[in-house]
Formats: C-alpha cells, sequence, structure tokens
C-alpha cells in the first residue's frame, strides 16, 4: 500500500529504504508494516520485498550494493555518512558523484 502523493518537505515525515533507497511517508510504512505484522509475515521493504536491514554494516553493505547500480541516493547517503563520521574527502567524492547524476541534494551539499 503505497499513496505514491507527493512526499513532504519536512524529513520528519518520511523515511528511505536501505535496500533500494526509495522514499516513502511514514504513513505508508505503518501501514505495510501493520499488514506485515497482521499476516505473520517478515518485515520487507515496500517496494522491492527485501528484508528490511537490521544492522548498520547490513545497511552499508545495501547502499554500496545500490552505488555499484549507480543509485545517485545512495551515494548521496553514502557521503553523508562519510561526513559524520569525520571522512569530508570521501564524503565529497560521493557527492560528485551524484550531484554528476543529477541528485539536486548533492549538489547543495557541495
Amino acid at each position: 500500500p503505497i499513496c505514491c502523493i507527493p512526499l513532504p518537505p519536512d524529513p520528519d515525515k518520511f523515511m528511505m529504504m536501505a535496500c533500494c533507497c526509495k522514499v516513502i511517508c511514514l504513513g505508508c510504512a505503518y501501514a505495510d508494516l501493520l499488514r506485515q505484522l497482521e499476516g505473520k509475515l517478515g518485515i520487507t521493504c515496500a517496494f522491492c520485498r527485501q528484508p528490511r536491514a537490521t544492522s548498520e554494516k547490513e545497511t552499508d553493505r545495501n547502499y554500496m550494493k545500490r552505488i555499484e547500480a549507480g543509485d545517485p541516493v545512495a551515494m548521496r547517503q553514502m557521503g553523508a555518512k562519510r561526513e559524520l563520521d569525520g571522512d569530508y574527502s570521501a564524503a565529497f567524492e560521493y557527492w560528485t558523484k551524484a550531484a554528476e547524476l543529477g541528485d539536486a541534494t548533492s549538489h547543495l551539499k557541495l
């Protein structure tokens, strides 16, 4: 159940799925979680149906898979993670690649 209504500008109202780097509103994420819990299904992504990451290491592995596939959103997220870790040159590289692929937020970060 994904509403496809344009996302609000408030980042507290939506989340990004680490497996496929798709963004979903929190209402749809909650509705999907309820559906999975009521049906005794495994907790999976609403878009790609991959099991949700249970650790930061698994999340990073998913981002790296998406980066290898040329996903600018995954590159932006990995750049943000590198910035938090203090590795500014790696963050700059990830944001530069994402910006070249047309990610507006990465342009802003640069």
